[in-house]
């Protein structure tokens, strides 16, 4: 399960109501929304809400009935476990193996501020302005030791662009770190403090 599908079945189930539309599910064969609701005395809205959300995620079973030639939905429970897991390893997996295939260095006129560690081989934190005027703030971004060394040897602006591989080798960072180098990255890419040249 990913994030977004997990995020969205535990906010419904988080609902004060969720626990007395299940236990109703458990007891009836089967329910339509207006039943459920005058039942729990709820908006027809709020439980019609929520039963199309859990149907839709195959948690609850909707099937289309007919009564005098107009046609309803009946919802039925359809799993009793209800279980959220999301495997990490899966879900990051893509970012600890992404192949470098581009160079990188610092874009021209970042206004980035690189602050060095006290023994003077990497950088500690790093500062940037963001906004204009007085609608700006400060953001201070504190970095780990193989981002502070990596960035230490990122490219200057007006210096060749070399691969993520080949800072690494020079920062003399090993792969176990390579998934929160990528990460720093990719905020500064964001923040237009690294420049990307693809090869």
């Amino acid at each position: 399960m990913d994030f977004k599908k997990a995020a969205v079945i535990s906010n419904y189930i988080s609902k004060d109501y969720a626990e007395k539309i299940f236990k109703l599910l458990m007891a009836y064969q089967d329910i339509s929304a207006s039943e459920a609701a005058s039942r729990l005395d709820m908006h027809i809205r709020t439980v019609q809400d929520f039963l199309d959300t859990m149907s839709v995620y195959d948690i609850i079973d909707k099937k289309e009935v007919f009564e005098r030639k107009r046609p309803y939905f009946r919802y039925a429970i359809k799993k009793k476990k209800i279980e959220i897991i999301i495997n990490l390893d899966e879900e990051f997996a893509k970012n600890s193996n992404q192949k470098s295939v581009y160079k990188i260095r610092e874009m021209k006129n970042s206004g980035a501020k690189f602050s060095i560690a006290r023994n003077g081989d990497y950088f500690s934190t790093l500062t940037i302005w963001i906004g204009d005027g007085r609608d700006g703030k400060e953001r201070k971004i504190n970095l780990t030791i193989p981002q502070g060394r990596f960035l230490y040897y990122l490219p200057f602006p007006d210096t060749n662009p070399q691969s993520v591989d080949e800072i690494m080798k020079k920062a003399d960072n090993n792969d176990m770190h390579k998934s929160e180098i990528l990460d720093i990255i990719n905020e500064l890419l964001d923040l237009k403090i690294i420049e990307k040249v693809e090869e």
